[in-house]
């Protein structure tokens, strides 16, 4: 008799399952990964093919991916950085919460609507996806930037607004009692009696507490108290009626100065990673199409409304805030749709009597369809909007600023490109540097060299640079394929340029080479060969011996790659030829040992080659 499969793992397949399917084929088809996750769900819901039913709870469960994002993000941000972003917070975060609910219940109220359901409905519409906002600005490259820092601090404001929206809803509701006053200062205390002890602790007690941790040296125990970390302060804040999200983050923000940041991106990015994904599955699952065909008209006429009169709202905030033109359209879209905050008000309100479950099933709907909308309305701003900016720019005269002397620009200013751009200012060659991390940024300018804030796949961000009177451009970026869109860039635009671009690994390499570009260095490689003369060195062999062996394979392994090249993606010709490299090269070896085992019995002590290792050197 066989036994039933449990539904935890039926469960668990049918998401992973989904995942794996479809995520894949919305990134090949150009409509990244969100799309594809709440089209996973769409899939395997109550209304595809019904396989998982409970989306509610799974939702609930999910939510924690948004918690753990907001720690990472927390952990970007050193306190007196947050300190400076208080104004942004506040003062843009403010004015897009009060005048997003303004415009939105004043439509309500026109449209016939009472005006409670219309300010419940305004305040929760008002509030923004923070999970796929961040998600989207973090696969962009847009958090450093000046309009990833503006949609950041509103977001974040919205996670505290939420406290006194959701504090509001018995009063509407008519269900406060007498105690009222003495359970709200009561509420109060409880609150900063919460915040005091995330604060205090994070400051005298976590620090030494992961040390401990650190010295047991059991790395799956590290682990463990990270997550523990998070989950503890998550429920500290859930237990006072705080979003879990902005515990988290100020969590985040205590230990951004710690030794074990790196150490807790690490462990907790992967479970983040999956959670999010689990969080738009769940999303997508939630739409209630029942809804939706049922009222079509009346759904469509209010994801609509609410997502113009957001826009609206939203571009112009852009516009006072001095954001660049073309960063207003993502800009505006990653705010404009409804946020995961709103199913817990309208949850609410409907259990607070401020209307029926009918109006908040609705309205949890068509939240659930913006958040769908959204990421297909990014994709087409990128196609038809994004995309004719900027070939108007490119058609418009360039302005020629002192910038545009620099010979060189660098993008990418980590570990390699610093190396660089030290041995260029050595050599008296200015270098134009560009990156978007805002702490790199910062040290470049205060050793003296020209910085251009944001993400160097930006057409507009070279020509200021001054890519058009260049003569080299340095390609350092870790990622590949901000690299590979680089080089394309340039390659499109400033065909003059030489280029000299750092290969993360040999797929990175024939990628660029069929791109044209010869001056590609794999970051290892060198670093390696020396470390491998150190090892032959350490064995027995002489300097000069071990410096003539390196040079020789180093030769040998250029001149394998030339021969790889054009059949990388033919595997078993690569294979091939990759076998017939190395036997040639085992052969060679073998021959000078033997010639330097005859020399040395000869009482000769240098052997052939020497020099021209020496001049390779």
């Amino acid at each position: 008799m066989t036994e039933q499969v449990p539904a935890w793992l039926t469960g668990s397949l049918t998401y992973l399952a989904a995942a794996v399917i479809v995520v894949p084929l919305s990134r090949a088809l150009g409509l990244g990964s969100i799309i594809g996750y709440l089209a996973a769900g769409i899939v395997i819901g109550p209304w595809g093919l019904g396989l998982v039913r409970d989306a509610e709870e799974t939702l609930h469960f999910a939510e924690f991916g948004v918690v753990l994002m907001l720690f990472l993000v927390g952990l970007e941000l050193e306190p007196k950085r947050l300190w400076s972003l208080r104004r942004p917070i506040f003062g843009w975060g403010g004015a897009q919460v009060a005048g997003c609910t303004a415009v939105l219940f004043v439509a309500g109220v026109l449209a016939g609507v009472g005006w409670r359901i219309s300010l419940v409905a305004a305040l929760g519409l008002a509030l923004s996806s923070t999970a796929i906002a961040l998600q989207v600005m973090g696969e962009r490259n847009l958090l450093p930037t000046t309009s990833g820092q503006a949609g950041f601090a509103i977001l974040l404001f919205q996670d505290v607004a939420a406290i006194p929206i959701l504090a509001l809803l018995p009063l509407l509701g008519g269900t406060t009692d007498a105690n009222a006053g003495d359970g709200a200062w009561l509420q109060g205390a409880k609150i900063v009696g919460v915040i005091a002890a995330i604060v205090l602790g994070g400051r005298l007690l976590l620090r030494p507490t992961l040390r401990w941790i650190a010295r047991s040296r059991t790395p799956e125990i590290f682990t463990a108290a990270s997550l523990l970390l998070v989950v503890a302060i998550a429920a500290l804040m859930q237990l006072v009626g705080l979003s879990m999200a902005l515990g988290a983050f100020l969590a985040g923000v205590l230990l951004a100065e710690s030794e074990y940041r790196r150490e807790l991106e690490t462990d907790i990015e992967p479970f983040k990673g999956l959670l999010l994904g689990l969080f738009f599955i769940a999303v997508g699952m939630s739409i209630d199409f029942g809804v939706l065909m049922k009222q079509p008209l009346l759904m469509a006429a209010i994801v609509i409304g609410f997502l113009l009169l957001k826009s609206v709202v939203i571009w112009f905030l852009a516009r006072g805030m001095g954001l660049e033109r073309q960063d207003r359209p993502v800009f505006t879209l990653l705010l404009a749709q409804g946020g995961e905050f709103a199913f817990v008000v309208f949850q609410a309100a409907a259990g607070n009597n401020v209307f029926s479950p009918a109006i908040a099933s609705l309205l949890v709907g068509a939240v659930a369809v913006s958040m769908l909308l959204s990421p297909l309305l990014l994709v087409a701003v990128d196609r038809f909007v994004l995309s004719r900016f900027t070939r108007s720019r490119a058609n418009e005269p360039e302005v020629i600023s002192e910038q545009q002397h620099a010979p060189v620009i660098i993008a990418g200013f980590g570990r390699y490109g610093q190396i660089m751009g030290r041995l260029l200012n050595a050599q008296g060659v200015p270098a134009t540097v560009l990156d978007h991390d805002a702490d790199m940024i910062e040290a470049a300018r205060s050793f003296g060299y020209k910085v251009f804030y944001g993400d160097a796949t930006r057409l507009d961000l070279l020509r200021i640079a001054g890519a058009g009177t260049a003569k080299v451009l340095v390609v350092a970026v870790d990622d590949t394929e901000q690299s590979l869109r680089i080089v394309d860039l340039a390659r499109e635009h400033f065909a003059h340029l030489q280029l000299v671009v750092r290969a993360r690994d040999v797929t990175h390499w024939n990628q660029l080479r069929d791109r044209g570009v010869t001056n590609v260095e794999r970051e290892l490689f060198e670093a390696s060969l020396r470390s491998a003369r150190s090892v032959l060195e350490l064995l027995g062999q002489t300097p000069s011996e071990a410096r003539g062996v390196a040079m020789r394979f180093r030769r040998h392994n250029i001149e394998l790659f030339e021969r790889m090249h054009p059949y990388y993606r033919d595997r078993s010709k690569l294979i091939a030829v990759v076998k017939q490299g190395r036997q040639q090269l085992e052969e060679q070896m073998a021959r000078e040992r033997e010639e330097a085992a005859a020399r040395r019995r000869a009482g000769q002590d240098r052997t052939p080659g020497w020099e021209g290792a020496e001049r390779d050197t």
